[in-house]
This record gives structure tokens, C-alpha cells and sequence, in this order.
């Protein structure tokens, strides 16, 4: 038998095992939900062990909504790290800046808080107003420059949240499910730490109680998207799901959370070692 079918051999008998087996199992799963949700799916998925991905659609431009925040959590600890903003800075809010949608502050007259604060309201609440006071603080162009430097071209932060006249002119908030889950394989460690803080998600929702996350969701009107690392026992991934074009929000969010139920059963069976055998708790 000469070289080539050696070679061919070897990686049929690869591809045969009971690990390649789960994740083809995992995949088809994951296409099933993907493909009877009345929308469109992007999504990828990266061992954080073996740098292995599962993607699909995964360099295709969504609307990233909230999840967009990611951005700006990474820029705010980098230019801390950098000696351009302190993160025990107070700010008082300027009341022309509030605008609804979700968090506190756009009830809370004029209070005066930490630049530390703001983000934890913005990551925790997902507050819109705490948003807008970062995006100013930092600078809407300075974020969209890091971004360049990171490689990914296709995340923008174009506009201001709540900002509708913006967005009806196109200059809406994107990425990609891939330029996603780089941007969390880069986020510094303070910026983890925050995005770890108890809030509300669809991807949480999808797994068992006590496992940590670093994640944030984002949602728009026919638009739902959750991201972020899952510290799954001996085997942490990234888990990034973005949909569009969603006849039901519902639906969409039902869907993620089915992802993410089965994204977590997957990972944490690869946790308990090459051929699959749980030893202990």
C-alpha cells in the first residue's frame, strides 16, 4: 500500500472516533435548530482546549445589538491599561444624554459615578444611557480604530444606543458570529471579570446553575444575539449566536437557549477526557 493510501487511511480511522462521532452529532443538532427557526443563524463555536471551530454563516455581517458592549469593554480596560482613563474617575450624568430602553439611569436624575460603575451598569443592566456616557468618554472613533488594530474590520460601533435616526440611515451596530468570539478571545482579564457580573441571557438561561459565564447578550427588533466564554468544567468554549430576520423574537430566543442547552451537554462531555468516561463528580 503506497504513502497516499496510508495517509487516507489514518485519516478515515481519525474521523471514525468516538469524539469525531459526538461533534458530528453535535453539528447536526445544531443545524436542526438553526434550520427550522423562522429567520437566519450565524453562528460559531470555539474549544477553547484544542482551538477546534464549529461555525456556520460565521463571516457574514449581523446586527449585533447590545452585544456590540463587548467592544466597548474591551477598549475602556485597554486604554486603562494604557494610562488614558482612570476607572475610579467620577462622571456626573449629563441629563441630555438619557435615553430609555434598558437600565436605571435614565430614572435617576443626575447622579454621579465612577467610570468603573458605568460599565457595570452597561455589562450588568445593559444600560443604555451608562452606554452612551463610555462611547463619549472613550471616544465612538478610538473604539472603531482598536477594532482595526484587532483585525476585525467588520465590527462597527457607528452609533449611539437609542439612536433610530441613525440606524433608519443605515449606520447600524455589526459584526460577524467569527470577529464575535475573537474579540472575547481577546478581552483582557479585568474585562472577563466584568462580563462574569449576574445578568439576565439567553445563553445562562441554556445552562446548569453555577457554571460561570462571561457573556453579553444583545437584542433588537427581529434581531436576537448571545455571546460569551463558558467556563464548562475542563473544557471552556466560546459560544456566539446571531440571528436576524426573526418572524418571532420568541422564537429566536428559544432557539439560542436550545443552542446553548446543547452547545454545554456537548463541551462538557468533552471535559471528561478523550474516550468519554466520567470519573467522579
Amino acid at each position: 500500500m503506497n504513502a497516499a493510501a496510508l495517509a487516507l487511511g489514518a485519516a478515515l480511522a481519525a474521523q471514525s472516533t468516538p469524539a469525531a462521532e459526538l461533534k458530528a452529532k453535535f453539528e447536526r443538532r445544531v443545524e436542526e435548530i438553526a434550520g427550522r427557526l423562522d429567520g437566519v443563524a450565524g453562528y460559531v463555536f470555539v474549544d477553547l482546549t484544542s482551538g477546534e471551530k464549529i461555525a456556520h454563516l460565521e463571516r457574514e455581517v449581523f446586527p449585533t445589538a447590545s452585544t456590540i458592549k463587548l467592544a466597548i469593554v474591551y477598549e475602556l480596560f485597554t486604554q486603562a491599561s494604557e494610562g488614558r482613563i482612570k476607572l475610579d474617575e467620577t462622571m456626573t450624568l449629563d441629563r441630555t444624554k438619557a435615553v430609555g430602553g434598558a437600565g436605571v439611569l435614565a430614572e435617576m436624575g443626575t447622579p454621579t459615578l465612577s467610570i468603573r460603575d458605568y460599565a457595570v451598569l452597561m455589562v450588568t443592566l445593559s444600560d443604555n444611557t451608562a452606554t452612551n456616557v463610555l462611547i463619549d468618554r472613550l471616544g465612538m472613533d478610538a473604539i472603531g480604530k482598536r477594532m482595526q488594530m484587532l483585525g476585525l474590520g467588520a465590527t462597527k460601533l457607528r452609533r449611539h444606543m437609542m439612536d433610530t435616526a441613525a440606524a433608519r440611515r443605515g449606520d447600524e451596530n455589526v459584526s460577524t458570529p467569527d470577529e464575535i468570539a475573537r474579540l472575547l478571545q481577546a478581552m483582557p482579564p479585568e474585562g472577563i471579570e466584568l462580563l462574569k457580573k449576574p445578568k439576565e441571557s439567553r445563553l445562562r438561561r441554556g445552562l446548569p446553575p453555577g457554571v460561570a459565564t462571561a457573556d453579553k447578550p444583545g437584542e433588537l427588533d427581529g434581531v436576537r444575539v448571545d455571546a460569551g466564554i463558558v467556563y464548562a468544567k475542563n473544557r471552556p468554549y466560546i459560544f456566539c449566536v446571531m440571528t436576524t430576520f426573526l418572524r418571532s423574537e420568541t422564537e429566536g430566543e428559544r432557539a439560542i437557549e436550545e443552542i446553548a442547552r446543547s452547545a454545554y451537554e456537548y463541551f462538557s462531555r468533552l471535559g471528561a477526557g478523550p474516550i468519554g468516561r466520567r470519573i467522579g463528580p
